[in-house]
């Protein structure tokens, strides 16, 4: 990945897009603190290597692809995990503790599952869970990398209203989405290739959709319909 200086809105959704290889994950990682790298990540306007592990856990969750947990472990107890920077060392959760794993398990529409292990779980059932996990911190700030994968249409659009509500709560939300129609839905748009940003916007600006269009090499167009924004294939 190249150098990139980028500047995310507090208090706004912003998602990553681009072609495979782009960089998406690579640069959401060094978001989060999972990757080393030459130059200063800062969180709320704080430089994160001066921050304490518990506090930066504190105020920003994480949602990976493909994060595996173990298989044994209810899909509560997976939610709880959330908690673990909340809680003091070797002590049992308290009721807030179990009050927001509640919370994040009926966001996500898991909570009538709650007690089945995770291994038991299809692959969608599987992410919601995960996804329980990350709502579970109450974090300041949400990435999440292919927080759509394995998603049925209906629980996708569950998600992207969920975000919509963490940001009307003051929440930030970084989000790297193949689903390109989704993350039109964003406030605004990252678009990388070859390890390098190309464009940064608002999803709602004409070079926005430029940058979007070229970047897949013309073999997308968007479209406003409906009262939204789309990226279609262009026929």
């Amino acid at each position: 990945m190249h150098s990139i200086s980028l500047a995310l809105p507090q208090g706004r959704w912003t998602s990553i897009v681009g072609p495979n290889g782009a960089g998406k994950s690579t640069l959401l990682k060094v978001l989060a603190g999972l990757l080393p790298h030459s130059g200063e990540v800062a969180l709320l306007g704080q430089p994160m290597a001066a921050m304490r592990g518990r506090e930066r856990a504190r105020r920003l969750s994480w949602l990976g692809q493909n994060e595996s947990s173990a298989d044994d472990l209810t899909a509560y107890d997976v939610a709880m995990l959330g908690r673990l920077p909340h809680q003091p060392w070797l002590a049992p959760p308290s009721a807030g503790d179990h009050a927001a794993v509640e919370r994040a398990l009926r966001a996500t529409q898991a909570w009538d599952w709650r007690g089945r292990p995770l291994g038991q779980l299809s692959g969608g059932e599987r992410q919601r869970v995960l996804l329980a996990r990350a709502l579970a911190v109450e974090a300041e700030v949400l990435l999440m990398d292919e927080p759509l994968a394995n998603l049925d249409p209906p629980h996708q659009t569950d998600w992207l209203l969920m975000v919509r509500a963490l940001v009307a709560d003051g929440k930030t939300v970084v989000s790297v989405l193949h689903e390109i129609s989704f993350a039109l839905q964003a406030d605004a748009l990252v678009v990388m290739d070859k390890g390098c940003v190309t464009h940064q916007g608002a999803c709602a600006d004409a070079a926005t959709h430029r940058a979007l269009e070229s970047v897949f090499d013309y073999r997308i167009a968007v479209h406003h319909l409906a009262g939204q924004w789309l990226a279609l294939p262009r026929l």
